[in-house]
């Protein structure tokens, strides 16, 4: 039954000590670990002031991380693995996940956003995609899961206890009803939280339990900071934190680390954003 997934593939050459994890660690919540890194953005936000201003485009920091981060997991498939079911497999889409408030008000309504990016996009292909979605969602001030949500969310407790019990059964089982995952960020390959826009840091985010979302990652503030060129000069560069919430179990921690190698590369090296996300990118694994 948990070999026909609608969102993943079973992956059955599981080693001894990963297929036994599971079993130690049942739940992603227990074996979550974390890491904040720091990247050097100051020529990228060069690279898009230049082409928004001479192209008409609207490219932000938000939607050039959400470029490198979909790149980093289609070289690192690892890393679009989840465990379900005591059961490992292999996602069938780079899928993300963020929130957008409708104004930034403290009192305004949240909705979630979930978007599949394909190996033909990329950061123009990509930005389009989110500034469209964004804007659909503040114009019709809801969208399909917000409108479940609802509903499900108007039922007495007792009610709810019994169908997230249902629910979960259903997961375990790898046949929770699209109507219910098909647009949820916790399926997401990667659920981002851009704080950064509401001028917070980058701070650690705890994984759940619901779902299949194996990576969690929070963009802090750019904030100004000074750096030792490699010509020895001292220069002010913009920064930013990203950090990052992994399950562990799916693979080691120097793997995550390398895959990190990628992100790095592309945000540092923003010509890279105009090349498919399928196009390799020249650094050392």
């Amino acid at each position: 039954m948990r070999n026909k997934r609608r969102d993943g593939v079973r992956i059955k050459d599981v080693d001894g000590f990963h297929s036994i994890v599971p079993y130690v660690m049942p739940k992603r919540s227990e074996a979550e670990c974390a890491i904040t890194e720091h990247f050097d953005v100051t020529d990228l936000n060069r690279y898009m002031a230049e082409r928004n201003e001479k192209e008409g485009l609207n490219l932000k920091l938000f939607h050039a991380i959400c470029m490198s981060i979909a790149k980093t997991i289609y070289h690192r498939p690892k890393m679009n693995i989840f465990i379900s079911g005591r059961t490992f497999y292999q996602r069938k889409d780079i899928t993300l996940s963020f929130v957008v408030k409708r104004t930034f008000e403290d009192t305004s309504e949240e909705s979630l956003m979930f978007m599949k990016v394909e190996p033909d996009m990329n950061i123009d292909s990509v930005s389009k995609l989110i500034l469209g979605d964004v804007k659909k969602v503040r114009k019709e001030q809801s969208n399909d899961l917000g409108k479940l949500m609802e509903m499900v969310g108007k039922m007495p407790r007792p009610v709810l206890e019994v169908f997230f019990a249902g629910i979960r059964r259903l997961e375990y089982h790898g046949m929770m009803p699209k109507a219910f995952a098909g647009d949820d960020p916790n399926y997401s390959t990667c659920l981002i939280s851009n704080l950064g826009s509401i001028g917070a840091g980058a701070a650690y985010h705890h994984l759940s339990d619901y779902g299949t979302c194996s990576v969690v990652v929070t963009i802090g503030t750019m904030h100004k900071e000074k750096k030792i060129m490699y010509d020895g000069t001292e220069q002010e560069r913009d920064i930013v934190d990203c950090t990052f919430t992994i399950d562990e179990r799916i693979a080691d921690g120097f793997y995550f680390a390398k895959s990190l190698r990628i992100m790095k590369y592309v945000l540092e090296h923003p010509e890279a954003l105009e090349e498919k996300i399928s196009e390799t990118v020249p650094v050392e694994l």
